[in-house]
């Protein structure tokens, strides 16, 4: 009978469920700004051309027949004596805007918010889901006994389990970490399911991978011939979290590159950094870090 131990699942719901509440929150807040923006653009009807004649304090100063106006715009200096498109409140014509300022460029940015959130979102639960189908697929495949040996792989900074498959043509298969790896004999008999589901003395490991016919990359520590069955194995969030902590290293970097490209500043800073320390929590997960 199979155990329902599933470790790495849950882990990975945890890390998709983190990624997806920030997308969320990234989304909600960027939303709020883009109503915002639009609700100051929405009076704007008129139109006319115009010239930019002046700047000062973050703002250009325009001009044209019905009226003038400051129109608060970044670098304005570069747009100085240049002809421009004018949009105006005819209620009020000092309430305006031209292409590139302040407003249109904030408003447009946070529209971009809301679809880079969503399409993070979407992207995660695609190749989660994508991966989950092909491993309970497999599950369902008629079973074969085969040889194995654990490995774990250090590459870069990821170390992961890999199942080394004897046969004609030797296979490494990357697994998902479960505690019953660690006890595992070198070489031990087990059960493969449709060349990518281990069952382990009752317990199921899944792929977190294809299996390859070359052997992987990375410094390699083989389990050994017979592992101590009293061995303390790393179980639990903290254990993958502690292990999985070195991605997320990166992230205030990966924020300050995008708040440079976007000219979003701080708040830029801050949200880029958070979806990337998630994303790299997830990354772990999806890839199958080893705690051990």
């Amino acid at each position: 009978m199979l155990r329902s131990r599933v470790p790495a699942l849950r882990y990975g719901l945890t890390t998709t469920a983190a990624v997806l509440l920030v997308c969320l929150v990234v989304a909600s807040l960027s939303w709020l700004s883009y109503l915002d923006g639009r609700a100051s653009l929405a009076s704007m009807t008129a139109r006319d051309m115009g010239e930019v004649v002046s700047y000062s304090d973050g703002a250009v100063e325009v001009r044209w027949p019905a009226g003038t106006a400051r129109v608060p715009y970044e670098d304005g200096d570069r747009v100085v004596g240049k002809q421009a498109q004018i949009a105006f409140d005819p209620a009020d014509p000092s309430r305006a805007v031209i292409p590139g300022s302040d407003l249109l460029v904030s408003t447009d940015r946070a529209l971009g918010g809301v679809t880079f959130a969503l399409a993070v979102a979407l992207l995660v639960l695609f190749v989660g889901g994508l991966r989950l189908f092909l491993a309970v697929r497999a599950a369902r495949a008629e079973a074969v006994t085969v040889s194995v040996r654990r490995i774990r792989l250090q590459s870069g900074l990821m170390v992961r389990s890999w199942l080394e498959i004897d046969g004609p043509v030797e296979r490494w298969l990357p697994v998902y970490y479960d505690p019953v790896l660690v006890t595992l004999p070198s070489p031990a008999d087990v059960e493969l399911r449709g060349g990518r589901v281990a069952v382990i003395d009752g317990v199921t490991v899944y792929p977190s991978g294809r299996p390859v016919t070359k052997h992987p990359r990375g410094r390699r520590l083989d389990n050994p011939v017979r592992p101590d069955p009293e061995t303390r194995a790393p179980s639990g969030l903290v254990a993958h979290l502690r292990v999985d902590a070195v991605f997320i290293v990166p992230a205030p970097f990966v924020g300050l590159f995008w708040a440079y490209l976007d000219g979003t500043g701080f708040t830029g800073w801050i949200t880029a950094t958070v979806i990337a320390a998630v994303l790299g929590f997830w990354w772990g997960a999806y890839r199958g870090s080893d705690p051990s």
